[in-house]
């Protein structure tokens, strides 16, 4: 398991790149352009490359009471133009976080009640939670793609999804929430050995076939690292979800199922968070409309019974 240090060697990666730009080019050119894929935003080419440099410069700049004050949204903003570094923040925080989870079990066992004076063995059904390890299921299913872990884990989920999750899982670890991720891309190998509440192996937003596949995942599973036991890491998970719900949407992430599946986030522009969250007027409009369908039925039946029956007083009166 990483230790928090790398996350933040992770954000000083970002930190390194931006500061070496402008020792390559202090011209007229813009200096972050030469090193962006051409999908990638460029900064305006009125911009004074200087202006980068001591906005980002590498020296510490102290606080009041001597502490080191770098404006580290600042440089995370120009890490959006480099990829790269949204993938390795993203996957510093993969690593730091134990893949644990909690499975229910169920057994039958033979018992002997009483009933009526008479006993009897009945065979009841018992549910008991297992504490599980599921680290080897992503190396697993990065082996069986033939894949790096990093490329299999983070570069299968959707770009724009992984710039909010980004911006969002940031802006936790300095809320001081420790933020970890222990679920990103799932194909439909890696969903169909998942356990507990998931989707159809093709179905899941993870990255199922029938949602696009590789490059196309559009949730991530979140929890917090802060803690030495299980227990505390829950409650400070727990702290994690709660501020995810409060302002995950300034970031355009939200958990689409609430408790039903905590840690599961996903983009509220998604078709996912949208049919448990955004669609809640479709969701009304639709059952106003099988009410009505259920009423204007019956509504038939009736006509129809009192003609029929309208018709066989009429002939027996004849």
């Amino acid at each position: 398991m990483v230790a928090s240090a790398d996350v933040a060697a992770a954000v000083e990666s970002v930190k390194g790149i931006v500061a070496d730009a402008p020792a390559a080019s202090v011209a007229a050119e813009p200096i972050v352009e030469a090193a962006l894929p051409d999908s990638s935003p460029t900064l305006p080419a009125e911009t004074p490359p200087m202006q980068v440099a001591t906005a980002n410069t590498p020296d510490p700049v102290l606080n009041d009471n001597g502490t080191e004050a770098a404006n580290r949204i600042e440089i995370l903003d120009e890490c959006l133009v480099v990829d790269i570094c949204v993938d390795r923040y993203l996957w510093a925080l993969y690593q730091r976080t134990p893949k644990e989870d909690t499975n229910k079990v169920s057994e039958q066992r033979k018992v002997t009640i009483r009933k009526r004076g008479k006993t009897r063995t009945v065979t009841r059904t018992f549910t008991r939670l297992v504490d599980a390890d599921f680290t080897w299921k992503d190396p697993k299913a990065a082996e069986r793609a033939g894949m790096p872990m990093m490329d299999y884990v983070i570069g299968g989920m959707d770009r724009g999804f992984k710039l909010k999750l980004f911006h969002a899982l940031h802006a936790a670890e300095q809320a001081g929430l420790s933020p970890g991720i222990t679920s990103a891309f799932r194909d439909d190998y890696r969903q169909a050995i998942a356990s507990g509440l998931k989707a159809a192996s093709n179905r899941s937003y993870h990255g199922g076939s029938l949602r696009g596949g590789y490059g196309h995942g559009l949730a991530a599973d979140i929890v917090s690292v802060k803690g030495t036991t299980r227990g505390q890491r829950w409650i400070a998970s727990e702290a994690l979800w709660k501020w995810v719900d409060a302002h995950g949407k300034e970031f355009g992430i939200g958990r689409p199922y609430l408790d039903r599946d905590p840690p599961h986030v996903a983009p509220i522009d998604g078709r996912e968070y949208a049919s448990h969250h955004g669609g809640t007027k479709v969701r009304h409009a639709e059952a106003n409309t099988k009410k009505h369908t259920k009423l204007v039925m019956r509504a038939d039946r009736g006509a129809a019974k009192r003609t029929k029956n309208a018709r066989a007083s009429k002939g027996r009166t004849i």
